[in-house]
């Protein structure tokens, strides 16, 4: 049943605007400026025309509109919980299943691994053409590289790591959980360049000056990601900035290294055969700027006179002054024993050992040590030769 109150002067007034803010019907406007306003079951009047106020009519306006704005917002609450659960529900499904998805990815295919193997070792471990120590040397492992295991032969794993297959022995190879928890620690960032030559720059900017040019398919160490699509990379010893257009940034695991026979063709020399055989059983020692130790530790320099000292050359100590040695060729001439010369802005910054079939042995920088890498992995500035 519907209950008229009289309310007069202001408080009327008030209780009409407070009302029809809850969103409340106006039903009419009578005679004297009467104005009548369903709440509810309730109904009100307010005299317009009167000034004089009610303390009681005011109470009962100021509770009809305090329960009527709880009740609006217990329905606007039922509302907001009856759209949002379903969303919320798939949405916690589908993080479910991400993060279990993420979770097997993680446990059973580790980076591409499904049965991964961590070398574990001071320096490298040798891999051979069969399960023996007589076996052949086809490639090394350097301190933690990874490999996917094959097969197991008593003490000897048969393995694939990068281009080299064959066998290492299980003595010096992390398996199981050991090697997930190993790679957690040692996998690191590269930019894949996707172009056919990429642009090595000193700053983050395509305003500042090339360094150098990087070939197509070559993987440049990531230090950091940078905003605006640039990632800063070491270019040997050296922080440079590459644009995250033309290359694709991704985690890796270190892989082994061929260890392919020299091409012995013509006018290639046994002390060049030799010295460059000497040079690759140092691939995974560590590289020290400024040391000059085959196997504590050396940098691009001091690694390139060290070996040529082995068979009595003596080369200065810098790359640069080296570069001042011996003979210019071209790249196309090269031949194992060869030095060829990288630049930075024009200056000469960086030495390695052509070593044949396209590829170079150098101390690169303090991740990776001494390693093979391809002989244009950047631009070469110059090639030298002193060997005759």
């Amino acid at each position: 049943m519907a209950i008229d109150k009289k309310m007069t002067g202001r408080a009327g007034l008030l209780a009409a605007a407070l009302l029809a803010g809850c969103g409340l019907r106006l039903e009419a406007a009578g005679p004297g400026g009467i104005v009548r306003v369903q709440a509810g079951f309730d109904r009100m009047i307010a005299d317009a025309g009167q000034t004089s106020t009610s303390p009681e009519m005011e109470k009962w306006a100021g509770r009809a509109v305090e329960e009527e704005m709880k009740k609006r917002e217990a329905e606007k609450e039922a509302q907001q919980m009856t759209e949002t659960e379903p969303e919320e529900a798939v949405d916690a499904e589908i993080l479910e299943t991400a993060e279990a998805q993420k979770e097997a990815n993680s446990i059973n295919n580790l980076w591409g691994y499904t049965n991964l193997g961590i070398a574990q070792v001071d320096n490298h471990l040798n891999v051979r053409d069969k399960a023996g120590e007589d076996g052949e040397l086809v490639g090394k492992m350097t301190k933690n590289a990874a490999c996917e295991i094959l097969s197991i032969e008593g003490d000897w794993a048969y393995i694939k790591s990068g281009k080299v297959e064959g066998y290492v022995h299980t003595d010096y190879l992390l398996t199981g959980e050991a090697a997930k928890a190993k790679a957690q620690e040692v996998v690191y960032t590269v930019a894949k360049v996707n172009t056919q030559t990429l642009k090595v720059r000193e700053q983050p900017s395509t305003e500042c000056p090339v360094i150098t040019l990087v070939a197509q398919d070559e993987r440049l160490e990531v230090v950091e990601q940078q905003p605006q699509g640039w990632a800063k990379i070491m270019l040997d010893d050296e922080e440079a900035y590459v644009s995250t257009d033309y290359c694709v940034v991704e985690e890796e695991l270190e892989t082994a290294v061929t260890m392919k026979e020299l091409l012995y063709g013509n006018g290639v020399s046994n002390t060049r055969i030799d010295l460059c055989q000497y040079a690759k059983q140092f691939v995974g020692n560590p590289y020290v700027w400024g040391g000059t130790s085959l196997t504590k530790g050396a940098d691009c320099s001091g690694f390139v006179q060290s070996v040529f000292k082995k068979f009595g050359v003596s080369l200065p100590r810098t790359s640069r002054e080296q570069a001042g040695v011996g003979t210019k060729i071209s790249l196309a001439d090269a031949k194992p024993g060869d030095l060829i010369f990288y630049a930075k802005g024009g200056t000469i910054n960086h030495v390695a050992l052509y070593i044949g079939d396209g590829q170079v042995v150098h101390a690169s920088n303090p991740r990776t040590g001494i390693r093979i890498s391809n002989a244009t992995y950047r631009s070469p500035a110059t090639i030298r030769r002193v060997l005759p």
